[in-house]
């Protein structure tokens, strides 16, 4: 990639503004009948960051990102860009453009023309637009291929003349549906860190909707997780993951082993919960998660457990806190990582995930193998709800 500055494209914002509000979503909801696709949404998105909309199908994602791109008008609410109500202005009149899952390129025209086509629509001059499609299609890495047919390119091509054509018209917003989905795991890998790159070198806001966790780990500096219509949490990928706020949004990010229990003490220097789904007693080095005897639910994240042979019960023969025994039931070798189903004394089955950091070794623990299975206090995360 050329490290050239590219005088038609703003630089990235400054870390003043990025910090700002750019588009304000107050209480939006949106109704088809008596269905509700979003229910009373409101959401703060900074300048110049890749916000991603998370969430299954039929959570209301796609049907947000609609409304912001104008296709879709709020039943109730307010959307604002850069300090604009846009609630009821049409799409061709906003500074947002959209990016489709289909690409959507026209298959007559060369990539040039494809990605020229909204410049032409606006009149500009024949030099402003051969400067302009020249700038962004070696951002995108794909000078070289100005003259082929959508049909000559492969997938991570197509989706990078996408790109292109939804960049060049220097837009104060980008809506991306799903715009990895018909990539190869490998290349859709690779064009996540090209994304990255192009959104912090033009600095335009970006809003991502995907349905794969993996995708919007990577790319968003925050994610909003989506449920019925709902915003359920909005964080960093880190706090989405580490700290899950219900049990639907640790069970839908990753992998996770949940257990029901009964807590019994809850001090300054932690939280106590007997759960009979694990057999013993779950020790948290965490304030709060409920009062004494009120039930709650631990989620374990299965790389968060370590495996070993028989260890140490406690004195009476019972587990001792955060170590649970049971027997190794299925193995899957992931090439990178091992995942071991441990069913427990208790019945309960638990995921647990190995890294492979060493060829060989040790004899790794076979089915039918009676493990012990323990983790730090710092590692559970207890939910109410």
């Amino acid at each position: 990639m050329n490290a050239q500055p590219q005088p038609a494209y703003a630089a990235a914002a400054p870390a003043a503004a990025a910090d700002s509000a750019y588009v304000r979503i107050r209480d939006v909801s949106k109704k088809f009948g008596d269905f509700t696709a979003v229910d009373h949404v409101s959401l703060d998105i900074r300048r110049g960051e890749i916000f991603c909309l998370l969430g299954g199908s039929g959570s209301g994602k796609t049907t947000l990102l609609r409304m912001l791109a104008g296709f879709e008008t709020p039943t109730t609410g307010s959307i604002e860009i850069d300090g604009q109500d846009l609630s009821r202005v049409p799409p061709y009149e906003r500074p947002v453009n959209m990016m489709f899952q289909s690409y959507a390129l026209f298959p007559h025209m060369s990539v040039e023309k494809n990605v020229a086509f909204g410049l032409e629509q606006e009149g500009l001059k024949r030099d402003a637009i051969r400067r302009q499609v020249g700038e962004i299609l070696e951002i995108v890495r794909m000078e070289g291929f100005g003259a082929r047919k959508p049909h000559q390119l492969s997938g991570g091509q197509r989706q990078r003349v996408a790109l292109a054509r939804a960049l060049v018209k220097r837009p104060k917003l980008l809506l991306l549906d799903e715009p990895l989905a018909a990539l190869d795991k490998k290349l859709r890998e690779h064009t996540q860190f090209e994304l990255l790159n192009i959104q912090q070198r033009l600095g335009v806001t970006f809003i991502v909707v995907t349905h794969d966790q993996e995708e919007a780990m990577t790319l968003g500096t925050r994610l909003g997780v989506m449920n019925q219509g709902r915003i359920v949490q909005v964080g960093t990928p880190a706090d989405i993951y580490e700290s899950p706020a219900t049990r639907f949004v640790a069970d839908f990010i990753g992998s996770v082993n949940m257990f029901e229990g009964q807590v019994y003490e809850n001090g300054a220097d932690g939280l106590c919960i007997r759960s009979a789904d694990l057999g013993c007693t779950v020790r948290v080095e965490r304030a709060g998660g409920g009062a004494r005897g009120a039930t709650v639910w631990t989620a374990i994240r299965p790389e968060k457990i370590q495996i070993a042979r028989a260890a140490p019960d406690g004195a009476d023969g019972a587990p001792a806190e955060n170590q649970a025994r049971g027997t190794v039931k299925e193995i899957a070798y992931m090439g990178d990582m091992s995942i071991y189903l441990v069913r427990l004394d208790s019945g309960s089955m638990v995921r647990v995930t190995l890294p492979n950091v060493m060829r060989g070794g040790e004899r790794p623990i076979g089915r039918e193998e009676r493990v012990s299975l323990t983790w730090h206090g710092s590692s559970p995360v207890v939910l109410s709800e």
